[in-house]
């Protein structure tokens, strides 16, 4: 996570001044946040194992009472025969795996670590082949795309074990969870929910690098590795990662070129939600981010270079995103060039420009679909697992709605359709208080707002939606919903 937002691994997390960026893209950088943010993204065992009641489709990767890696499959194998189920496997992790699989892997030797080293020389080398070889290993016949046809996709999100310290807060963190849940099960996302300090002296938003690191490693099969905030909630059920935009790139991340490379601003970008390949060179830039962090021996000079080298940072503390941010301007040729700022849309969000316009971009969609002709088709209701298709109808209605539903697709700025994801930097569910820049009932009511926002597109496909945008109380919809009322 990045600096100005909620701590996930729960120590301690310090928050910057925004140095004076005005306008709209200072907000989607970072905020400007005093002191040392304790552990906003705090997610407890109690909740995890809340879930684990709720949803059957989790299995444990830790046999210890209180685990620390859920992962949670987006296509759960569900089969009554033997050979169905050999078929099913073999589909799922390929033909030839297993204990007693022939040939050496990248598995079976010895000097390959899932671990952050900071200082160690060396480090894992030739992944690409090694990675190729155990994929032609375990698929000679090629790797089974998801279920929408794209390559695999593993998100990657977490907080420390603890309790909250704030009121309800373990509930909210439940409830973005739940969030997260829901869009990988209609997207074919498999989901790694991690509460374990993968390495001690890589606290707060530092956490999330030993994490997506060790994802690579046991995930061989995923193409892209996603790092999702735990404060972040993704408002657009429908939208999907345009994977083609970014084939030619190797990290995504939300943010400005100009803000970046040219001004070289702190708040350029935000570290709380990206993506970024499965490959050798992340391998090597997650080594050369985690070597400006709490870890290595050269944390406080690497604090004093960015408070010199970066504008509007107004401490010296190395933070994650300020360490982005520099390694992305000073060395533009070797990282920059194969990262993607995204700004065509909402690859996440500042809630403070969102929440407000949720009912409204509700009533809008409503609105569309209540035409009929031509929309009466997405109002059939429908199986789940037809969900793809109906969404892909839904952004072609809304593409055509012109000024009904301008902007582009996942949100933006200016427009009406939904953003893809919101991200509540600085409101802290789980610590207790949030940024001194926010009331407490104004990170509450935004947080209610836009999980219930993203609830009622699931809830459809059930029958349902809530009673009112701030409500937990739930409805049935009548036959033929929004037409009938």
């Amino acid at each position: 996570m990045a600096a100005s937002e909620t701590a996930p691994f729960g120590v301690s997390a310090a928050s910057k001044g925004g140095g004076g960026v005005a306008g709209a893209r200072a907000q989607h950088g970072q905020l400007a946040v005093a002191g040392r943010v304790h552990d906003a993204l705090v997610f407890a065992a109690g909740a995890v194992a809340a879930v684990l009641v709720l949803l059957a489709t989790a299995s444990f990767l830790s046999p210890m009472p209180v685990t620390n890696l859920v992962a949670f499959r987006s296509l759960p194998v569900s089969v009554a025969s033997t050979s169905a189920a050999s078929a099913a496997i073999d589909a799922d992790v390929g033909v030839r795996g297993g204990p007693g699989a022939a040939g050496r892997t990248f598995y079976d030797d010895s000097r390959v670590s899932y671990a952050v080293e900071v200082g160690r020389r060396g480090g894992i080398t030739g992944w690409d082949a090694r990675r190729a070889a155990w994929m032609r290993l375990r698929y000679p016949r090629g790797l089974n795309a998801t279920a929408a046809g794209r390559e695999r996709v593993v998100m990657v999100s977490g907080s420390q074990a603890p309790p909250c310290r704030g009121e309800g807060g373990d509930h909210l963190l439940l409830r973005f969870l739940k969030n997260k849940v829901d869009y990988c099960r209609l997207h074919g996302v498999e989901l790694l929910y991690n509460n374990a300090l993968l390495q001690p002296r890589m606290l707060a938003y530092w956490a999330k690098i030993p994490a997506v690191r060790a994802a690579m490693l046991a995930h061989p099969d995923a193409e892209w590795v996603w790092w999702v905030d735990a404060d972040a909630v993704f408002t657009d059920m429908d939208f999907s990662l345009p994977l083609h935009k970014y084939k030619d790139h190797n990290l995504v991340v939300y943010g400005w070129n100009k803000e970046v490379y040219g001004e070289r601003s702190w708040v350029g970008l935000n570290a709380g939600v990206f993506l970024i390949r499965n490959c050798q060179w992340s391998l090597d830039f997650m080594d050369a981010w985690a070597r400006m962090g709490p870890a290595s021996p050269e944390y406080a000079r690497w604090g004093s270079v960015l408070h010199d080298t970066l504008r509007g940072k107004s401490d010296k503390e190395s933070d994650d995103q300020s360490a982005l941010v520099y390694l992305l301007s000073e060395h533009e040729e070797k990282w920059g060039t194969k990262t993607y700022l995204e700004k065509g849309y909402f690859f996440q969000g500042y809630w403070v420009e969102v929440v407000d316009r949720l009912d409204d971009i509700a009533a809008r969609y409503e609105a569309a679909e209540r035409r009929s002709p031509p929309a009466a088709h997405l109002r059939r209701r429908h199986a789940e697992r037809e969900h793809a298709r109906y969404a892909a109808a839904r952004n072609a209605a809304a593409a055509a709605t012109g000024a009904a539903l301008p902007g582009p697709a996942g949100g933006g700025q200016s427009g009406w359709r939904r953003p893809f994801v919101t991200h509540f930097t600085g409101c802290q569910p789980c610590g207790g208080e949030p940024n001194k820049i926010y009331s407490k009932k104004s990170c509450a009511d935004g947080m209610n707002r836009a999980l219930n926002f993203a609830d009622d597109q699931v809830l459809r496909n059930y029958g349902y939606r809530h009673k009112d945008p701030l409500s937990d109380e739930v409805r049935p919809l009548p036959f033929d919903y929004p037409a009938a009322r």
